[in-house]
């Protein structure tokens, strides 16, 4: 049984699903290095427009396997404390992929999403959360910190950084409600009912060019780094001039005055 399965729910979606629903998916090297493997071939396929980020049975993901996680790959000539950093940087590795995916990647938490599963949700371009859907930084609950994975430089900048703190420092399980509530997903949805939920926004981004898709979203995660207003400006002016020159912008522009759907080439 692969412990990431791919699949098309319709043109232009790919869903890849955490599969160790025994273990609420918890992560192993297996199952990283996998996530890591699939979205580097995403990344390069022209087909994918937007990717479905879930997990397997009753939880999205519920953090690091404490049963044993394995070694990453090419470690195994490592000393314990090398080793041990390597597959710090194998987990952590995964929120810059997420972060340079072309295509936008719709979190659609299913369960518990705790520790490094926490992570993989903020790292998503799109949350969306089912009624059961549970939350928290659980690194501090086992005697570490919680600035980990991208944690510390994701939370504050969703939720703010006075509720960002009080997450973090008490590691507590807060649930979907309270996730909606602060504005951690953008929506809150009955559980048989996610993965269409996430298909329909799936579906509106796709009305959109893929370069202008991947335009924005590069230039959004970009602008939280910018430290001025007018770097966020000159970039959008770049990326605005390129995307006028597209063919998908006029076969746009067409679609709009003509009142029809748009065929997009990525032209």
């Amino acid at each position: 049984m692969a412990v990431i399965e791919r699949t098309i729910p319709a043109p232009g979606i790919v869903q890849l699903t955490l599969n160790r629903p025994d273990k609420l998916n918890a992560m192993t090297a297996e199952l990283v290095e996998g996530l890591h493997e699939h979205l580097a071939a995403i990344a390069v396929d022209p087909d994918a427009r937007v990717v479905i980020l879930t997990g397997a049975g009753r939880g999205f993901c519920a953090g690091l396997d404490l049963g044993g996680y394995g070694t990453a790959p090419h470690t195994s000539h490592l000393g314990r404390t090398q080793a041990g950093f390597a597959v710090q940087q194998h987990i952590a590795a995964l929120i810059p992929r997420l972060r340079s995916l072309p295509q936008p990647v719709i979190a659609a938490v299913n369960g518990p999403a705790a520790g490094g599963g926490f992570a993989l949700v903020l790292g998503s371009d799109v949350r969306l959360a089912a009624r059961s859907a549970k939350f928290n930084a659980a690194f501090i609950r086992i005697g570490l910190s919680a600035c980990d994975i991208g944690t510390s430089w994701l939370l504050p900048r969703l939720v703010g950084a006075g509720r960002a703190q009080e997450l973090m420092l008490t590691g507590r399980v807060f649930e979907a409600d309270e996730a909606y509530r602060i504005g951690l997903v953008v929506d809150l949805v009955d559980d048989h009912a996610l993965l269409d939920a996430a298909i329909t926004k799936a579906h509106e981004i796709m009305r959109n060019s893929p370069f202008g898709v991947a335009l924005t979203k590069q230039g959004m995660w970009s602008a939280l780094e910018i430290p001025a207003l007018q770097n966020a400006i000159d970039l959008e002016n770049r990326q605005q001039i390129m995307a006028s020159a597209t063919a998908d912008h006029r076969e746009a522009m067409a679609a709009f005055l003509e009142r029809r759907p748009p065929n997009y080439t990525n032209g």
